[in-house]
C-alpha cells in the first residue's frame, strides 16, 4: 500500500463498504472465532478507543518537541447502538469511521508533519499511524472474507 495522503484516506473510506460486502455471504464462524458482526464491532471499538485519540493527540501538538505518546493499546469489546446485530454493527462501524476521517481531514498540511512515539512501533508521522489503520483494517477485511461459503 502505497504511504501517501490520499491513498490512505481513500483506502480508509472504502473499508465500511467493503466490509458491508463481505459481511453480507459471511457464514457463522467455527466455534471460537468470531463472527462477522463481532469484527465490525472491533474495528469500531479500535476507531473510537485507538485511532480517534491518536489523530486528537497530534491535532492538538502543535509544537516541535510536542510528541504524544502512545502505549499498545487492546480494546475493550465495544458495545453501544447496533451492537445486537449485524446491519447495527455496520451502521456503527460507518459512522465511526467517518469520525475518524473527519479527523484526518481537519489536520491539515501542517498536521500530516506532526509526528508520534509508539511504544511498540516507534516514532510515527501521520501517513505511518495511518498505514498501520489500513493494515489492521485488511487483517480483519480477510477475517470476515474467511467466513464467506
Amino acid at each position: 500500500m502505497t504511504l501517501d495522503r490520499t491513498s490512505l484516506r481513500d483506502a480508509l473510506a472504502a473499508a465500511p463498504e467493503r466490509a458491508a460486502m463481505l459481511a453480507a455471504d459471511a457464514d457463522d464462524p467455527p466455534a471460537g472465532e468470531w463472527s462477522a458482526r463481532e469484527v465490525l464491532l472491533h474495528l469500531v471499538a479500535v476507531d473510537v478507543e485507538v485511532w480517534q485519540p491518536r489523530l486528537d493527540s497530534l491535532a492538538e501538538a502543535s509544537r516541535p518537541g510536542n510528541e504524544p505518546r502512545w502505549a499498545w493499546v487492546e480494546p475493550r469489546a465495544w458495545a453501544g447502538p447496533g451492537d445486537d446485530s449485524l446491519d447495527g454493527a455496520l451502521a456503527a462501524f460507518r459512522a465511526q469511521r467517518a469520525a475518524t476521517l473527519d479527523r484526518i481531514d481537519g489536520l491539515g498540511a501542517a498536521g500530516w508533519q506532526r509526528f508520534g512515539i509508539h511504544a511498540t512501533f516507534g516514532r510515527l508521522d501521520v501517513a505511518g499511524l495511518l498505514y498501520i489503520l489500513a493494515d489492521h483494517d485488511e487483517e480483519h477485511l480477510a477475517q470476515i472474507a474467511d467466513l464467506r461459503a
